[in-house]
């Protein structure tokens, strides 16, 4: 994403946007607007990649082999208690700490440099929000929400209908026309209305 900000590879992708759209501007005024979008789209995604590459989600296959490892081990410990399964169960679960506090220490290092970047090329906007995550730290989100009986619900089809449901009984309050002009306390007196005739 850093390679935006970058003048040649800002410069390239520009120059691929424009000549991509200027086969565009021959198109029928009277094309299919869904149609037209999806040209649209393509044409951006097309240039993105022509000029910035594809961002290649990294694995994190060394992680998942240490977690693997650690629960063979453990399987092979409560099948046969043995000292030599106590011993390697806990040489795993070593070498499985050292490897996540590694990975979070180069976790952390790339972020920093992350802000680094942000604060050098001025992009204000993520170096703040970058610091405010820092601060605040990993949060896990939950969406469960409680129904009319108080007990949790965590599916969506779920969640939806007793958001569908507290909504519609919030906003639809019956007896609102019973509501009498009497009922209506003001804190100053009424005052009539003032008349259109002008007293000289």
């Amino acid at each position: 994403m850093r390679k935006i900000y970058e003048l040649e590879v800002k410069e390239k992708y520009q120059i691929e946007i424009i000549n991509r759209f200027a086969t565009l501007e021959n198109l029928y005024v009277d094309e299919d607007v869904s149609r037209a979008w999806e040209n649209i789209k393509e044409n951006i995604k097309a240039s993105a990649k022509e000029s910035l590459g594809l961002h290649e989600l990294k694995q994190h296959t060394e992680c998942l082999d240490f977690l693997d490892l650690r629960k063979q081990a453990k399987m092979q410990w409560k099948q046969d208690p043995s000292r030599s399964n106590v011993d390697n169960l806990n040489n795993v679960r070593r070498d499985a700490s050292r490897q996540g506090r590694n990975k979070k220490k180069a976790y952390l290092k790339a972020k920093i440099e992350e802000l680094e970047i942000n604060s050098k090329i001025n992009n204000i906007r993520d170096l703040y929000r970058g610091i405010n995550n820092f601060k605040k730290g990993y949060q896990p989100r939950t969406i469960i929400v409680k129904d009319e009986k108080g007990d949790l619900v965590a599916d969506s089809h779920s969640i939806l209908t007793r958001w569908r449901n507290y909504f519609s009984q919030l906003l639809n309050v019956h007896g609102a026309k019973d509501v009498r002009q009497e009922e209506i306390h003001t804190a100053e007196p009424l005052v009539p209305e003032p008349s259109w005739l002008l007293k000289s």
